[in-house]
């Protein structure tokens, strides 16, 4: 990249390679800077890299293995020579640097995991509950458990760089099987539970899996639909119940781990002795939402260097000082769950607990207010989720209560605004409403003792963050993506700002390229963190990483004068108007679920079009079961509809005889938020009521919760096309609805 303008910021890390045509200027000084080049760089001052020659582990040897530093390109075909690979035996060079944590010295996983027995050996590790009791495993117990399923899946016949599946909810054995799976040289490859048999099947294929474990009965009949092609498996373990039917292959967990009782130690102990840093052990499929899942390969070096990095950067203490306590629930298919839950756990000898299989359909309270875990990971509609109950109980408070409520909330709110500015002192009403309201809050949904709460892998709301932050809990935005190992940037107590993604995190790097005159470019990552690349995909891959190596990120977003990074939008979901103007939906969608709190979701539309039109829905009770959105409107929706005087109760009911009250209430929202819009060309000027809620259930929001816009779009084709049709001209009424 030519012409690179570095900032230097308050960063603690410095690139380890100078880049060529560069000018450089203070943070203090970037308001007044030129930037004559098309790139910004962040956190980075020049250098040039050596190698960093410390001792590694007892079970790698590092001259087996290339490192280096930005500047070489990604081109050369000799193992470990470049900075991506698509081979499943593939090495890469790592990303050294010369000083700070990008010199420290590459860790296989298992010499990770044994650092962390020899610190937390008595120390408990994981916590399932079984029949009403807490069954745990110490950091030694744990580690003998993996081991002892390793020399199974060597038993079990699985080959170097094969796919070991795991199909289930989060759970001892989840965790076992993964890191085992690791150990005895194979790919871990978490599936999601909501798969579908042929998604499944792709997984599967895909990483040439030998093994696949499965949770129950019902996982299991998805990959026996599918077992007679795939030609690599050799036998499918199922945990978590009892096998209903045997058959030839299938094995019990039971089963499973005495298989390993005749292979010798030291077989195991060749194994991981051949693995090194720079391979692959760890497959992340994405979720497809714009296309084929990619397999995204990442080295023992990042799960264990981001891991560690990552728990010190949010300041987890150290088991041996308090050891920290967190509840695991969310998809350990999603490298969220399984950085914050397996790797910067094992760093520091957290203690993780296992919810419920119901916890995203209600439990999830229950489990936190029996745990009360030190932090708190949620995707944003688990806050959202959180934030509709709260605000259901309150409304059927006293009016007393009530009217102490919302005079700590707005007390909350102010105070934690300046606290933001870095005002910390705390006035006597704010002390007051902490007695009153906040901590009795707190203690409601289980996060009494949590000094830390964070939310990422999707967009959040303004108005949720600020829900939080009126009842004094601090919800800190992450940022990152499989192909960065999870996260890049990190918000922190100390250093946070409503709708950002906070800074970036130790020895990683950022880069703003072609940045327009408001600073806004596409978002490219550098640093350990970065993945290898998608498995048999080059093209793809080259997409990506860039021949400097920057890992492209897709989305859209600045840094403001202080370093904190704000996104945007994604490059791929920017609506291109007929007139040539590029919309974000992202901000007008939010505008319109907040201004309008009887939406639950809302997607905008008119790509090449000449105007923009709105797909709707209003929230609604979704079934515990099966997760399919109902009929019935939520509770927050009933109080809606009984504000503005209508009866309504169904979904149904007001889209049937379009209700006048509920309608005239939308359009005046959505008029309200173009009042505030850029141009004209950012107005809203037609919506629709869709009768279903988007859900995973329906396909249109992914295991994430992240808006399938691909899905929605040919789903609602028809009433789409509506919008663009009618011959009358758009005058921001709703003219098109089913």
């Amino acid at each position: 990249m030519r012409g690179t303008v570095l900032c230097e910021s308050d960063a603690r890390m410095a690139l380890a390679e100078p880049v060529s045509s560069v000018a450089y200027c203070s943070s203090a000084l970037q308001s007044s800077c030129e930037v004559a080049g098309e790139d910004v760089l962040l956190n980075s001052s020049p250098r040039t890299a050596e190698p960093h020659n410390s001792q590694p582990g007892e079970d790698s040897k590092i001259e087996d293995y290339q490192v280096n530093s930005l500047g070489p390109k990604a081109t050369s075909p000799s193992p470990g020579s470049s900075m991506w690979t698509t081979r499943r035996d593939g090495e890469v060079k790592l990303r050294m640097e010369e000083q700070g944590p990008g010199s420290e010295a590459p860790k296989t996983v298992h010499q990770l995991f044994q650092e962390s027995v020899n610190k937390y050996s008595n120390l408990y590790a994981l916590s399932s509950k079984k029949n009403g009791k807490w069954v745990k495993l110490t950091y030694k117990m744990y580690y003998d458990e993996c081991w002892k399923a390793a020399k199974s899946f060597l038993k079990l016949g699985l080959e170097r760089f094969h796919g070991v599946g795991i199909l289930g909810f989060n759970s001892a054995e989840w965790f076992i099987a993964d890191i085992g799976a690791i150990l005895a040289g194979g790919f871990a490859v978490g599936i999601y539970t909501t798969n579908s048999p042929e998604a499944c099947h792709y997984v599967a294929e895909n990483c040439s899996a030998n093994v696949i474990v499965v949770e129950n009965h019902k996982q299991l009949q998805k990959i026996l639909e599918i077992e007679h092609r795939l030609p690599h498996l050799k036998a499918i373990v199922q945990y978590g119940e009892e096998i209903k039917e045997q058959r030839p292959k299938l094995y019990s967990w039971k089963q499973f781990m005495e298989l390993g009782r005749d292979v010798p130690d030291e077989q195991l102990r060749e194994v991981i002795a051949a693995q090194k840093p720079n391979q692959c052990c760890t497959l992340i499929y994405t979720s497809g939402t714009t296309g084929q899942p990619k397999g995204v390969m990442l080295s023992h070096d990042n799960l264990t260097w981001t891991g560690t990095v990552a728990a010190r950067f949010i300041m987890l203490r150290d088991a041996r000082e308090k050891q920290e306590e967190v509840v695991s629930y969310l998809p350990l298919s999603h490298i969220a769950a399984q950085m914050c839950d397996i790797w910067a756990a094992m760093t520091l000898g957290v203690q993780v607990y296992f919810a419920q299989p119901d916890a995203l359909k209600g439990s999830l309270v229950e489990t936190l207010r029996e745990v009360r875990p030190t932090a708190f990971l949620g995707v944003p509609r688990v806050w959202e989720k959180m934030e509709e109950k709260m605000k259901s109980v309150g409304m059927k408070a006293s009016a007393i209560r009530r009217k102490v409520a919302a005079w700590a909330k707005g007390v909350g709110l102010q105070t934690n605004l300046k606290k933001m500015d870095g005002r910390l002192d705390e006035p006597v009403n704010f002390r007051l409403a902490r007695q009153l309201v906040y901590r009795k809050v707190r203690k409601a949904i289980g996060l009494d003792r949590c000094t830390r709460c964070y939310t990422g892998a999707a967009p959040i709301t303004r108005e949720t963050l600020e829900f939080f932050l009126s009842l004094n809990i601090p919800v800190m935005e992450l940022y990152g993506m499989s192909e960065s190992s999870g996260p890049h940037t990190i918000s922190l107590p100390h250093a946070f700002k409503l709708g950002s993604c906070g800074k970036v995190l130790s020895g990683c790097h950022t880069l703003i390229h072609k940045p327009d005159m408001d600073g806004i470019g596409e978002i490219c990552f550098s640093g350990r963190h970065v993945f290898m690349g998608y498995l048999n995909m080059e093209d793809k891959t080259r997409e990506a990483i860039d021949e400097d190596g920057w890992l492209h990120s897709g989305d859209l977003g600045k840094h403001d004068k202080d370093g904190f990074l704000f996104i945007t939008g994604r490059i791929k979901e920017l609506i291109i108007t007929a007139g040539g103007e590029n919309v974000p939906p992202v901000p007008i969608e939010d505008a319109v679920k907040n201004a309008v709190p009887i939406i639950s979701n809302a997607m905008l539309v008119g790509d090449k079009a000449k105007f923009l039109s709105m797909l709707l829905t209003l929230k609604c009770v979704v079934d515990a079961e099966t997760g399919e959105p109902g009929d019935d409107l939520s509770p927050e929706a009933l109080a809606f509809c009984q504000r503005l005087g209508s009866k309504a109760t169904k979904v149904s009911e007001i889209i049937s005889s379009k209700d006048k009250a509920i309608y005239t209430a939308i359009q005046k929202g959505i008029s309200a938020v173009n009042e505030k819009a850029v141009s004209n060309a950012q107005k809203v000027q037609k919506w629709v009521l869709l009768e279903k809620d988007f859900s995973l259930f329906g396909g249109e929001l992914g295991p994430t919760m992240k808006l399938k816009r691909p899905v929605v779009a040919q789903k609602y084709q028809e009433q789409i096309a509506r919008f663009y049709t009618d011959t009358e001209k758009p005058s921001g009424e709703p003219s098109a609805r089913p």
